[in-house]
């Protein structure tokens, strides 16, 4: 009798320490993988910083995401108040720009080009494709860290994101080569069974929906730049050759050309809000940028804030260079 209790015994420990096995990486992100594929449709609320040299962009973030690929990103800047709405449905991707009732479309492989820190989707897909993953437990989160691919922003090279024991996303942080953080993104509100009304992620319920939300606030319009904005970097053996100043029907367009080794063109034009909802084909992929969404391309980088279009373009230039220039003009235009 004592033998056959002993025997089971052995077997009731050895089938506890099976079941009750030590946590390991790759349980823990099999785990993640599964509440995440599981899932219909998610809805979340973020808050995000954008660091960009002793420069801080603060972003309320509401993401939400319905199963076969479509996804709705609002992004409201603190600072501004100014929303704009990333839309990827059946017919493609778009850029919404509420308060100037414009909208631009894409033919973009969005969100998978690149790596996006307010996306479960993205931040999951970095953490599969490095071989390195690591994985270590806090309290009761566990911590992982990994490798990104920002393609417009090669500066930033690693990410550390944190989940919680029912293996939610808590926070993402993303880091430089020099241990700086570039991408802050603290995750609040979680429903990972959220479901949608059946146009929820068409464009034209978007904009109004959005434009409505706004009615009360006014569009900051500039009807005319008093003086142009500069780029605080140039590169190297470049210079301001030429300013230019166009009076508009409805406001006024700056054009800087810059000569020498890097040439390039600068143009800064007011803006205002469009009578009837304005869908603009784009050739170029979408980059969340400092205050707001640029549109990059090999050749340009174009972007709306504080009531003012930039358009900087060179054929001499590299994509990345053409970036760093941009991203140097964070000066609040003067206008009246």
């Amino acid at each position: 009798m004592k033998k056959i209790f002993g025997v089971l015994m052995v077997l009731f420990c050895a089938i506890c320490l099976t079941g009750c096995g030590k946590e390991t990486k790759d349980s823990i992100f099999s785990k993640i993988e599964k509440k995440l594929n599981d899932t219909n449709g998610y809805k979340l609320n973020a808050e995000m910083e954008l660091i960009n040299n002793e420069d801080i962009y603060k972003y309320d973030v509401s993401i939400s995401y319905k199963k076969k690929d479509y996804y709705r990103v609002s992004l409201r800047n603190k600072t501004n108040n100014h929303e704009q709405i990333i839309l990827k449905n059946k017919d493609g991707v778009y850029v919404l720009t509420p308060t100037l009732n414009k909208s631009f479309k894409f033919q973009s492989k969005w969100p998978y080009n690149s790596s996006q820190s307010y996306l479960v989707q993205s931040v999951i897909r970095d953490m599969k494709n490095d071989q390195k993953l690591s994985m270590k437990k806090q309290k009761n989160n566990y911590v992982f860290t990994s490798t990104v691919n920002y393609k417009n922003n090669p500066n930033l090279t690693y990410q550390v994101v944190v989940f919680d024991k029912e293996f939610n996303i808590k926070k993402v942080t993303v880091y430089d080569s020099d241990d700086n953080v570039g991408i802050k993104v603290n995750f609040k509100d979680i429903d990972m069974k959220a479901k949608f009304k059946e146009n929820y992620f068409e464009l034209k319920e978007n904009m109004e929906a959005s434009a409505s939300n706004e009615e009360e606030a006014e569009t900051k319009e500039t009807s005319v730049l008093e003086e142009a904005v500069y780029p605080m970097y140039l590169p190297e053996g470049t210079y301001l050759d030429t300013e230019k100043t166009v009076d508009l029907d409805t406001g006024s367009r700056i054009i800087l050309t810059f000569a020498g080794e890097t040439p390039f063109m600068l143009v800064e034009e007011t803006v205002s809000k469009e009578d009837e909802l304005s869908v603009i084909p784009t050739s170029g992929d979408l980059d969340l940028f400092t205050d707001t969404i640029a549109i990059v391309s090999d050749t340009s980088v174009n972007w709306t804030t504080n009531g003012v279009e930039y358009y900087l373009v060179s054929s001499d230039m590299s994509q990345e260079e053409l970036l760093t220039v941009a991203r140097s003009i964070s000066l609040m235009p003067v206008s009246k």
